[in-house]
């Protein structure tokens, strides 16, 4: 049985406890070992929890842990990259209400969310968060690192590169392609090409200057 490590003990570290325990294989390939924070009081107050294992800097993975990471945006890598360095493994989690269609390829270290649909075909990457109720069309490509929120619609065929965040209620329409390092604003229509280190927002969506 694997000991899963949840990365980052915040508000969504706390929501990804939830989520674990409704995923595929909980309870019989993994259960819960804990939580890992550079806040070591981030559970502080907060009640009903796995126990706080020590800051992400100084974990050494031991046999049979595996991890997930909850944060989101440049953080999340960094931390990522510390644990992968001292040769811990990434596990996908899959909310048990998820629709998985046919030929979907995954990476490691994805959290597909509650009631996310992802469409025939699908190509996704490693360490992405796609939050619950968004849908990912068919033949849609997902890269590296990115964070898609919820009720996101990916329609069919598009490419999102990589570290990308696209934000809550987010329309991406048919075959446009979201560039490395892009962010989209929430309630947009992405109707072409977002370009890398840009970004966008409103319907259509369209370049701001932040």
């Amino acid at each position: 049985m694997k000991k899963l490590i949840i990365i980052g003990a915040g508000g969504m570290g706390r929501t990804f406890y939830d989520w674990v325990r409704e995923s595929v294989g909980y309870g019989e390939l993994f259960v819960i070992k804990g939580f890992i924070d550079d806040n070591v009081n981030a559970l502080d107050g907060f009640e009903g929890y796995p126990p706080m294992l020590g800051p992400i800097n100084e974990y050494v993975p031991e046999k049979d842990d595996v991890f997930t990471c909850s944060m989101g945006g440049r953080a999340k890598k960094i931390c990522c990259e510390k644990i992968l360095s001292k040769g811990g493994v990434f596990v996908n989690i899959i909310h048990s209400t998820a629709r998985v269609g046919t030929n979907v390829k995954l990476g490691l270290g994805n959290v597909v969310g509650a009631y996310v649909a992802l469409g025939a075909d699908v190509r996704i990457g490693d360490h992405n968060l796609l939050q619950s109720y968004s849908v990912v069309g068919h033949d849609a490509v997902i890269g590296n690192w990115n964070r898609i929120d919820t009720h996101v619609t990916c329609v069919g065929g598009i490419r999102i590169e990589n570290e990308t965040m696209i934000h809550t209620s987010v329309v991406i329409n048919h075959k446009v392609v979201v560039e490395t390092g892009a962010k989209v604003g929430a309630c947009s229509f992405v109707i072409k090409k977002v370009k890398a280190g840009t970004t966008v927002m409103g319907n259509p969506a369209k370049r701001i200057e932040i």
